[in-house]
């Protein structure tokens, strides 16, 4: 995501800060209300406390220039930099109160962002050399998933689905419902063609072979994902597959066994840990200098 050239992405970030500022503000800061004079200005740095990789910098930047329109913002470290603890990301000089203002939303923003991309760049560090692709989840946290996903793409990986109208998922509770897997995938076919949404794929979840067996007897889909199949089980699987359709794994993926996984030769790995089991990265913002005018 390019903040400066996506209309959507602005218009969600835009909404995302006035949102959250709101909501840490309320009425009114009466602290640096109290402390603060009007027209004091500070300058103050994002500080690394911890190795990982960096991101949300640009989202500080619009954080910034949001509270005060005057603001300055020097650029250390870009989005997506390998740092280390001790470094600098950025310094700004700022009308102080609304600096303080900031300081949350962009620390809470940043550090949560940072750690997604951190672990995101650990999963793909583990893969690197090998043919396979690890993809995020929708387990995301609700109304900030396009900052999750921009930073599991800062770190290394690639984003996978943005919601539910996107891509047909064929799973297992969609199965139960409609009664077998042979009428799931038929009736998602014969919805694409009514609906002309030829350009959406097809991934259907299976949990055994029996299912597996299901699918490549109905076919027309374009990716089968294997749902928490052991390894020599989802090795079986690939095989049988043999190419015709893409492939996936999910469910149980860890930085321990991601690499097992993937030497399956299987095509996709999905993580839904990327997202919901990331470590904020520790940071903070500092003033070191305040002018008062």
């Amino acid at each position: 995501m390019t903040i400066s050239s996506d209309t959507e992405a602005n218009t969600l970030l835009d909404n995302f800060i006035d949102q959250a500022l709101n909501e840490d503000i309320g009425p009114a800061d009466h602290t640096s209300l109290a402390c603060i004079p009007a027209n004091s200005r500070s300058k103050a740095h994002l500080l690394i406390k911890e190795p990982g990789v960096l991101a949300g910098v640009e989202v500080a930047r619009r954080i910034l220039h949001k509270v005060d329109p005057q603001s300055h913002f020097q650029l250390y470290l870009e989005d997506g930099a390998d740092v280390s603890a001790g470094e600098q990301a950025f310094e700004t000089e700022c009308n102080t109160r609304a600096l303080l203002s900031a300081e949350r939303l962009i620390l809470n923003t940043m550090q949560r962002m940072s750690g997604i991309a951190t672990l995101s760049n650990r999963f793909h560090f583990e893969v690197e050399d090998l043919p396979v692709t690890i993809l995020d989840t929708r387990k995301t946290t609700p109304l900030i998933r396009f900052l999750e996903k921009w930073a599991v793409r800062l770190g290394g990986c690639t984003n996978y689905r943005n919601g539910l109208y996107d891509r047909f998922l064929i799973k297992d509770n969609h199965v139960e419902a409609c009664g077998s897997m042979r009428a799931a995938i038929e009736r998602v076919l014969e919805y694409r063609k009514t609906h002309q949404l030829e350009d959406l794929d097809i991934t259907v979840e299976v949990r055994n072979l029996v299912e597996l067996y299901e699918v490549l007897e109905v076919g027309q889909i374009d990716r089968i994902m294997f749902d928490n199949f052991e390894l020599p089980l989802l090795h079986e699987a690939i095989a049988i597959v043999d190419g015709r359709y893409e492939t996936e794994a999910s469910g149980g993926v860890n930085i321990h066994n991601v690499r097992k996984i993937a030497q399956t030769g299987v095509n996709f790995i999905s993580v839904g840990a990327l997202t919901h089991s990331a470590v904020s990265l520790d940071l903070s913002l500092k003033i070191f200098e305040t002018v008062r005018l």
